[in-house]
């Protein structure tokens, strides 16, 4: 008996012991959780925040412009803004980071949206007639939110704009942020989408602003622009933009016959972008993330395919073949090209880094860690530290002017130089936030994409609230002109 109990205390003390080294590990992987986070909070206030118009909440496409704010650029500003605000909420104690950066993202979306809203007339001219002189504005400037460039001086018809502004505005809703204020900003909204509903067969200027591959100012049809469409229209469909305060009437819906025939041309123009493009990097943001615009593994691995065997290089992608953007040889004195004039820029194409961290994302998405390796390791040789030892990604990587008849007679063979103007490229940095928190594991996808936009349609968990949506294979559903 007396042996028996002698055990008893050493037993429980074993117990204690355990319990105590699990309270220890917890309290340690909290601890290291918050030290990386602040990490990424200090990136982001200096490298995004910073650069965040204390006014209109619009962000530059260069850290050094002062003057002109970008609607694409500053969404993917403020969705890395918002994927930090989502990854703090997992802290209890967050000293107000959270909210500020919740806050952040907030004050982008709504000042866009006050932009467009001084704009509100060209909405009801372009449902009359789909051209580039009542298209909405795609430049604004970063103080006043006033027009920057005239109709005729910039190709500001671009649906991919509009289209990433609604998907993210419906993921940022349904993680709990309030950016829709009143009546008046739901019918706004709402007519954001008739905006883009057309997509299908409204020729814009695309992702790379400039239309036809030729550059000679001709609009042409973008697959990725209709896929962006697609993915915004089918997020939007029945969400409240009041969020779980809302009522009835600040849902917004989407006509059912717009939609599949966004679907159908989409589909068909897969896996090439236009006409004039047989490839462009613009699909990989398009059918992977963050817009997810096909489910069909044939489609998605087969436009993807075409990609990375065009156009992936070893200082990033090409944006498409023959691209004579930011090369050497490029006049910059003219807006277009001359007839015949993009053979001078074939195997010169500039290279971007971003598209390497567009793959890391995709692999996280997709469940590929080869793929993340294999980026990942690819994106390190093109990262250099800054003053504050804050990682810097160039926005492209060109062929000098001494070098480029040696890279036209042999492609990939001469090194390239990084671009050094204008300071930080926006877009790369807070693409570079969001793939460092998803594979740091500090960020789950799911709370990078709420609405699930990665899983089919059938895998998706139902829309909450009190107001029902219509359901896309509901045959009585009744559509607008």
């Amino acid at each position: 008996m007396t042996g028996e109990k002698s055990h008893l205390p050493r037993r429980g003390s074993l117990l204690e012991d355990n319990i105590n080294y699990e309270q220890f590990l917890k309290v340690s992987n909290y601890e290291d959780t918050v030290r990386q986070l602040d990490i990424y909070y200090g990136m982001v206030k200096r490298q995004l925040l910073l650069y965040q118009s204390p006014i209109t909440g619009l962000f530059p496409v260069l850290s050094s412009d002062t003057k002109i704010g970008s609607v694409r650029e500053s969404v993917y500003c403020a969705a890395a803004v918002w994927g930090l605000y989502q990854a703090y909420r997992r802290i209890d104690d967050d000293r107000g980071k959270s909210y500020e950066l919740g806050q952040s993202a907030v004050k982008c979306m709504r000042g866009i949206l006050e932009c467009w809203i001084k704009q509100a007339s060209r909405i009801e001219l372009f449902k009359k007639n789909q051209c580039n002189v009542h298209a909405l504005h795609v430049k604004f400037h970063l103080t006043t939110g006033n027009e920057v460039y005239t109709d005729e001086s910039y190709n500001h018809l671009q649906i991919d704009a509009v289209s990433i502004y609604l998907l993210f505005l419906v993921q940022m809703i349904a993680s709990g942020l309030q950016i829709i204020y009143t009546q008046d900003e739901v019918a706004f909204v709402q007519n954001l989408v008739y905006y883009v509903e057309r997509a299908y067969r409204t020729p814009d200027y695309g992702m790379w602003e400039r239309g036809s591959k030729y550059n000679d100012g001709t609009p042409e049809i973008h697959a990725s622009s209709i896929g962006l469409a697609k993915s915004a229209l089918e997020a939007i469909n029945g969400c409240n933009l009041f969020g779980e305060k809302g009522a009835s009437w600040s849902v917004v819906y989407v006509d059912i016959d717009a939609h599949n025939r966004n679907r159908s041309i989409f589909e068909t123009l897969l896996p090439r972008e236009s006409s004039s493009k047989e490839v462009d990097s613009a699909l990989l943001p398009t059918i992977s993330f963050p817009a997810f615009s096909t489910h069909e593994d044939l489609l998605y691995n087969e436009a993807k395919n075409n990609i990375v065997s065009h156009l992936k290089g070893k200082y990033g992608f090409k944006r498409f073949i023959r691209d004579g953007y930011k090369t050497h040889v490029e006049d910059k004195k003219r807006r277009y090209y001359e007839k015949g004039e993009i053979k001078h820029f074939e195997n010169i194409e500039c290279e971007w880094p971003l598209f390497y961290i567009f793959m890391i994302i995709d692999g996280v998405f997709k469940s590929l860690p080869d793929q993340i390796s294999e980026y990942q390791d690819l994106l390190k040789q093109r990262i250099y530290l800054d003053q504050n030892g804050d990682p810097v990604i160039p926005q492209y990587y060109y062929v000098s002017a001494e070098n480029i008849g040696a890279e036209r007679s042999a492609p990939n063979a001469i090194p390239r130089t990084a671009s050094t103007e204008g300071g930080l490229f926006l877009w790369n940095q807070s693409m570079f936030i969001l793939a460092q928190l998803l594979t740091a594991g500090l960020l789950h996808i799911n709370e990078l994409d709420p609405i699930r936009r990665y899983l089919p349609s059938y895998n998706r968990p139902r829309k909450g609230g009190r107001y029902s949506a219509f359901q896309v294979t509901n045959q009585f559903f009744y559509t607008h002109t």
